[in-house]
């Protein structure tokens, strides 16, 4: 890769709906699925900040609902 080269990178999720940046050339890690936003990685940082409000795993937000439900 030369020093002009610009890398591209791209936003991956996972079934826990965590969020992370993933190099675009490369395959997506398993377990990961892309969210079909692509670009610089500070744009990438961006999408994930408006979009992750809530660091919880899914797993733990459904969990906390439902025992809040229960109550």
């Amino acid at each position: 890769m030369s020093d002009t080269a610009v890398v591209q990178w791209k936003v991956v999720v996972n079934d826990e709906e965590q969020y992370s940046i993933w190099n675009a050339d490369r395959e997506s890690p398993a377990g990961w699925h892309e969210v079909g936003v692509q670009g610089a990685k500070d744009e990438c940082l961006a999408y994930i900040d408006r979009v992750w409000t809530d660091m919880r795993p899914r797993s733990l937000r459904l969990r906390t609902a439902a025992e809040s439900g229960a109550e």
